[in-house]
């Protein structure tokens, strides 16, 4: 009988703390000890079976609870004996060994006299002092599930956290790219004495405590600081998840002294991180879909201005063509020289018609992937020489300087290249430097740079960086990121008196890339003209003179 066994270890001792009910129990809610100071009810019959609690399921989480985080809960508790259902307030307390282990509770109680009349269901577990984290807990989660921003999901959570424990410094970590072993303080709780770590980098393979809270997915305590300047003499550590990869660290600092973090702590933590890892995926997933959704309703933008703009472009020369050969067909002409005349607009109408036609279906193909390229040893000097008959007279009639630039070199330049395709955007660029250039003129310069480079498996010595140079309209510098962009044109209403579809630039891009080559648009801004610089594979590398370079110019 468990009276007996109280009676004689445990009864004075019990007595002696001035409760009305005391027992102990372990996890599995065994009674090791016992005590009931009533005349009421027959104690002769306790044993494990006649005095048990009313809803046991719930009374033992408790107490599993209590032993597990080692912090005393306050709670209200029916428990069954005989014929009756007896109410109690109850502190329940851990009992902690010498070597710091839990594995019972104390168990102090006094009986509810004026709750007789409730029901069992209203007093089978009351709560008066439950988890000391759960209110914080709730508070925090439904304040990061109110929102999809990152930034602030991030700082809500390092701001509770902090404050609610009392840490020196809390702080959130997220990878710098997906797969990336660096991590990046986000959002930093930093008590005002202590320096900011905000915007740091911390690889964590070089760190075994953050290593070993990324393996094993669960918190981490050690007594230093996990990099140089973060002066923490006690660190906790929390990683947080998403689908099995993660996607962040919580990271807590205790700076003015030596700290350990008990198990509630630790269990408020690991419990936020999961609500976390969760809300800030779906944030990201978040700003993902909104970044996807604006290129979306830009790309339909630029598309919509794009096809406004080159059918006005196509009708502008089938125009020109059908009234000058109609003109001709009519015999409206003075003379032969004048219907000669007519003939060569329609002409050139065409040729502007095809190179239109050529534009869009080249793009067309580039992005679906089609376009063919021919890679062989080409003569540079031979392109130049395309590009001066082509820009000399259209210079001349806009009263512009043309000068191409050329290494002085002892043999010929070749270049590891697609000869129409690097024509092709040579002729883009060039264009570009004449249709938007009113007063100067424009420059080509080509330098060697002995580097080796590899394309398509081919080792060659180096590249050729080609610039074309003018004076022309410029761009600003907050447009000038985008220039490439399919589709793309700067301030149409500030270009649309030049004409153009906007799409040499993006399938001169292509272009270079596509035969080994890089890219660039430089400008100091509107009205202070453009520099287009590109590089091209050498096929050998030529021998270069000391002297003065020569020049080819009009």
């Amino acid at each position: 009988m468990m009276s007996n066994i109280v009676e004689y270890n445990n009864g004075h001792i019990f007595s002696q703390l001035g409760a009305e009910l005391v027992f102990t129990q372990n996890a599995q809610g065994e009674y090791l000890s016992f005590y009931w100071k009533s005349d009421i009810y027959n104690q002769s019959n306790l044993d494990q079976k006649t005095f048990q609690p009313l809803v046991k399921e719930t009374y033992l989480e408790r107490i599993r609870r209590v032993i597990k985080r080692k912090i005393p809960e306050q709670c209200n508790y029916v428990f069954c004996h005989e014929q009756f259902c007896l109410p109690f307030e109850l502190i329940i307390s851990p009992i902690i060994l010498s070597d710091g282990a839990v594995e019972s509770v104390l168990v102090m109680g006094r009986s509810l006299d004026n709750a007789s009349h409730l029901s069992i269901e209203s007093t089978s577990a009351l709560p008066t002092n439950p988890d000391p984290y759960q209110k914080l807990l709730t508070n925090i989660a439904r304040k990061i599930r109110r929102t999809l921003d990152l930034e602030t999901i991030g700082q809500q959570t390092v701001d509770s956290i902090g404050e609610a424990l009392k840490a020196s410094r809390c702080l959130l970590l997220m990878p710098t790219n997906s797969n990336s072993q660096i991590l990046q303080v986000k959002a930093e709780y930093c008590e005002p004495k202590y320096k900011s770590l905000l915007a740091m980098q911390i690889k964590y393979s070089d760190h075994e405590e953050m290593k070993e809270a990324i393996m094993s997915r669960n918190a981490v305590i050690f007594n230093s600081s996990h990099c140089a300047d973060c002066d923490a003499l006690s660190t906790l550590l929390v990683p947080t998840f998403y689908q099995q990869e993660l996607n962040g660290i919580i990271c807590l600092h205790q700076c003015d002294r030596p700290r350990s973090w008990n198990e509630a702590e630790q269990e408020l933590v690991q419990e936020l991180a999961d609500q976390v890892g969760t809300a800030m995926a779906h944030a990201t997933i978040y700003q993902k879909l909104e970044i996807a959704n604006k290129e979306a309703k830009e790309a339909s933008r630029l598309k919509s201005e794009f096809l406004a703009s080159t059918s006005h472009e196509l009708r502008t020369p089938l125009n020109g063509i059908l009234g000058f050969l109609k003109l001709v067909l009519d015999d409206m002409a003075d003379d032969k020289e004048e219907e000669r005349e007519f003939i060569d607009q329609a002409y050139n109408s065409a040729l502007h018609l095809l190179n239109l036609i050529n534009d869009i279906l080249d793009i067309a193909k580039i992005e679906a992937g089609k376009m063919e390229f021919e890679l062989t040893s080409i003569s540079w000097n031979q392109i130049c020489d395309e590009i001066q008959k082509f820009a000399h007279s259209q210079a001349e009639k806009k009263n512009l300087y043309f000068h191409i630039e050329l290494p002085s070199t002892y043999d010929e330049i070749l270049l590891y290249a697609d000869y129409q395709r690097l024509l092709q955007v040579m002729l883009n660029l060039v264009g570009n430097s004449l249709k938007f250039t009113q007063e100067g003129g424009i420059e080509i310069k080509g330098e060697i740079v002995p580097k080796q480079i590899e394309i398509n498996d081919v080792i060659l010595p180096g590249v050729l960086k080609i610039s074309v140079e003018d004076t022309g309209i410029g761009v600003a510098l907050d447009k000038q990121e985008r220039l490439f962009e399919t589709f793309y044109q700067v301030d149409g209403s500030r270009t649309k008196a030049y004409g153009g579809t906007g799409l040499g630039l993006a399938i001169s891009k292509r272009l270079v890339e596509a035969m080994g080559g890089k890219i660039s648009f430089y400008s100091m801004g509107e009205f202070l003209g453009t520099t287009v610089t590109f590089t091209m594979p050498l096929a050998q590398l030529p021998l270069l003179k000391t002297e003065n370079q020569d020049k080819i110019s009009e």
